[in-house]
């Protein structure tokens, strides 16, 4: 049967408990399973590789995604270095050079110790991008909408340049979610999320997951997660999997007074540019209508010159200052100085991060509260 994602999320692990028939999935804090026989190993054995609670949830990440497996990771940061256990000292990686402060962080160090060669690039230029794919590379990370300015990088073209050179995609979902993008879709291999943001949902569990349309793939991801012991917990996968139930109603509530409140920051003359791809404005707006169910909830926005940064924040009583994201409350964050500061400064400028940029990940508030808030901050950096 096809079943459609509200479905899915409902009905994941429900009534499978074959020991005493609980509806809700029991959560199995076991770290050793019986053997029935010492020559047949038991679908679980030892919870580094394998657990009930992450093989429910990443069962159902697959069915969301069209993913033939995979695996959970204690982060959306070990889900990445997973993936670099697929290159050596002579590969080539690509990255946006606008991607996640923490991500371009584990490369540059990575890459300075010399386990492997990365570029990072604007992706949303074809021309720098072609020129990166005839390198050869040998694997291409993507982000879309890149963290913070919500570029949008075409996952098709990068995918079928990938296939070209042989290289492997993999497609940081994290800010749309399998409800509004589905990267295996339009010809990635791999997907992983931070399951800390929207898919846990409740910013009280780190988490990732990393998955593979592929069934050898997935195999591949789920050694070495077993082999470097980097899957989650059990308790946490339970979380994320409790989280997940109510993701599509979140995620389309949360991108509804997104878009509300990036119209509002668009018309105001104290903000200089909102990064939003629901904005017609959007240079990525066409194309993430095509590639993507929805816009989302997170959305960026420049003050404009003599507004002040400090006295905006200060202004705020809605609106809580932390770096992450997904979660249910409205957070807003200055990459400059939070979440892109493990980046070096010519770095960040090159991508177009500046002091004054904000990051706003909208929560379930109400829309009407959320805009009082901001225009309480907008007068309050005006007047500084």
């Amino acid at each position: 049967m096809s079943k459609k994602k509200a479905t899915i999320l409902a009905t994941a692990g429900v009534a499978q408990d074959k020991a005493f028939g609980a509806v809700a999935p029991p959560i199995h804090l076991a770290t050793t399973f019986a053997w029935a026989d010492h020559t047949e190993k038991p679908a679980f054995d030892y919870a580094r590789r394998l657990n009930p609670n992450r093989d429910q949830l990443i069962s159902a990440l697959s069915e969301l995604e069209g993913a033939a497996g995979g695996t959970v990771t204690a982060s959306g940061m070990a889900s990445i270095d997973l993936c670099l256990n697929f290159v050596g000292p002579s590969d080539l990686v690509l990255a946006p050079h606008d991607c996640y402060g923490g991500t371009h962080r584990l490369l540059t160090a990575k890459s300075r110790r010399g386990l492997f060669e990365v570029e990072f690039v604007d992706f949303t230029d074809e021309a720098a991008r072609a020129a990166a794919f005839a390198r050869g590379p040998k694997l291409v990370f993507l982000e879309t909408p890149s963290n913070p300015l919500m570029r949008i990088t075409d996952l098709e073209a990068c995918a079928a340049l990938g296939r070209e050179v042989g290289a492997m995609t993999v497609a940081d979902n994290t800010f749309l979610s399998p409800i509004l993008q589905n990267p295996l879709a339009l010809g990635c291999d791999v997907v992983m999320h931070s399951t800390t943001k929207f898919i846990s949902g409740h910013s009280d569990v780190i988490g990732g997951a990393i998955l593979a349309k592929d069934p050898s793939l997935a195999e591949d991801l789920a050694w070495w997660a077993n082999c470097t012991g980097n899957a989650g917990p059990a308790f946490d996968s339970w979380l994320t999997m409790r989280g997940l139930r109510t993701l599509e109603l979140r995620v389309r509530q949360q991108q509804e007074t997104a878009m509300r409140l990036a119209d509002v920051l668009y018309a105001d003359d104290r903000v200089s540019k909102v990064y939003y791809p629901g904005l017609p404005s959007h240079p990525g707006h066409s194309l993430a209508m095509q590639q993507q169910a929805g816009a989302g909830s997170m959305l960026s926005a420049e003050l404009a010159e003599g507004c002040d940064v400090r006295a905006f924040l200060g202004a705020l009583e809605v609106m809580t200052l932390a770096e992450s994201l997904g979660g249910f409350e409205t957070l807003i964050c200055v990459p400059d100085s939070m979440t892109h500061a493990g980046m070096e400064e010519n770095a960040r400028r090159e991508a177009g991060i500046t002091p004054g940029l904000l990051r706003f990940s909208i929560g379930l508030e109400d829309g009407a509260d959320l805009q009082s808030d901001l225009l309480r901050g907008l007068d309050a950096a005006a007047r500084s």
